[in-house]
């Protein structure tokens, strides 16, 4: 059985099961609506590792409250229409107790209104900022940023660290690309910037016009937000040939694997900073927080590999398992209502991947403390170093 450590100690001396309590009692059943196959499964394989170590955690030392924990898992395959209909199958045919997931946000935005209406318990990661909404959705809890608290990060490092206060803001035309730059270049027109917006098809071979546009309007830093490794690459490339040394910054796609072979250059990734989370970063002392290195270290003794994921997904996954699992020790009972009332009373839960605190009016868990900006091009098995100036 892997040990239980310092991450460990608050959810242990919640569940209070050792490995001699013998399972008894119905299973607690957790689904799982993952998308494990298709173009976009990367995160729910990393969330994936996570939730197969919990389950496998807990029932070695004797489940919650004695009772067995049973996983269900669904592959939605990243299809909206296969999620709404693996969820409804969690619901009405698997009985589960609560929902974790899915993992990205348009599978979210077609489930929510079915998990509404069941009064199902869900977690899920996505950041689009209306997938949490306790009146529409009261039995739906974030565990992850939203978006909004990535564009806060994001804009307090540009003017607080950086000090610069003539930003280009770039998006996508996706439904996505452009509600974030909306909203990013409204929070720096708030704060006093001199804003500058550019929507770009994603699939542009070319955008050196967009980026001649931002630096003749004088922009000292560019804000992308966009997934599209592809787009971000350009930007990135084009940024060297106009010898624009301006920094990038945003979405967590600028720090993939995946731009580091679309790049003309390694140096073309240099002055790129991205969202990340504390938790999972490294500071100027080469080591992550003492709870992310007990973590790392458990992976390691469970043969969980990080090299080819985020240990953020890795540690969201792990979390959301016992934040299923604590909810119902709390209550003594796995009922809807009595699982939802455990979440809305949280405080300052210990995960791995932060401290998780809700109540009936802020289903966001994650602190903004927390939301922190990292090199986009320093990833090492999962991990970031901290951006400059970043304690």
């Amino acid at each position: 059985m892997v040990t239980r450590r310092l991450v460990l100690g608050a959810a242990a001396a919640l569940l209070g099961r050792s490995a001699a309590v013998a399972h008894s009692g119905e299973p607690l059943r957790i689904g799982w609506l993952a998308a494990l196959t298709g173009p976009s499964s990367a995160p729910a394989v990393g969330f994936n590792r996570g939730v197969v170590l919990a389950v496998a955690e807990l029932n070695a030392a004797g489940g919650v409250r004695g009772r067995p924990v049973e996983l269900v898992t669904r592959d939605t395959q990243g299809d909206p229409a296969k999620a709404a209909n693996a969820a409804r199958d969690l619901i009405s045919h698997a009985k589960v107790h609560a929902i974790w997931g899915p993992a990205n946000s348009a599978e979210t935005l077609a489930v929510l209104p079915m998990v509404a209406r069941a009064g199902m318990p869900c977690l899920h990661p996505c950041v689009v900022d209306s997938l949490i909404d306790p009146e529409r959705y009261p039995s739906a809890f974030r565990m992850a940023p939203s978006n909004c608290q990535w564009e806060e990060a994001v804009r307090g490092y540009v003017l607080n660290t950086l000090g610069v206060r003539e930003v280009a803001v770039f998006g996508d035309t996706s439904p996505y690309g452009t509600g974030a730059v909306a909203a990013s270049a409204a929070g720096f027109g708030r704060d006093g910037a001199r804003v500058v917006q550019s929507l770009i098809d994603a699939t542009r071979p070319d955008v050196t016009p967009d980026m001649l546009a931002a630096r003749n309007a004088g922009a000292g830093v560019l804000v992308a937000w966009s997934a599209s490794v592809g787009l971000l690459s350009r930007l990135m490339n084009v940024r060297r040939k106009l010898r624009w040394n301006v920094p990038i910054l945003g979405h967590p796609a600028l720090g993939s694997n995946e731009v580091r072979t679309l790049l003309d250059r390694p140096g073309n990734w240099e002055r790129v900073y991205t969202v990340n989370c504390r938790s999972c970063s490294v500071g100027e002392d080469g080591k992550l927080p003492e709870r992310s290195r007990a973590f790392v270290a458990k992976l390691a003794a469970a043969r969980v590999a990080l090299h080819d994921t985020s240990l953020w997904w890795v540690a969201c996954g792990f979390d959301a398992v016992h934040l299923v699992a604590a909810a119902v020790d709390r209550s003594g009972a796995s009922t809807p209502d009595a699982i939802i009332d455990a979440w809305n009373q949280l405080k300052a839960f210990p995960g791995v991947f932060t401290d998780y605190s809700f109540d009936p009016d802020n289903h966001n868990g994650f602190p903004q403390a927390e939301v922190v900006m990292a090199q986009a091009n320093s990833q090492h098995d999962g991990t970031f170093a901290l951006a400059p100036g970043i304690a």
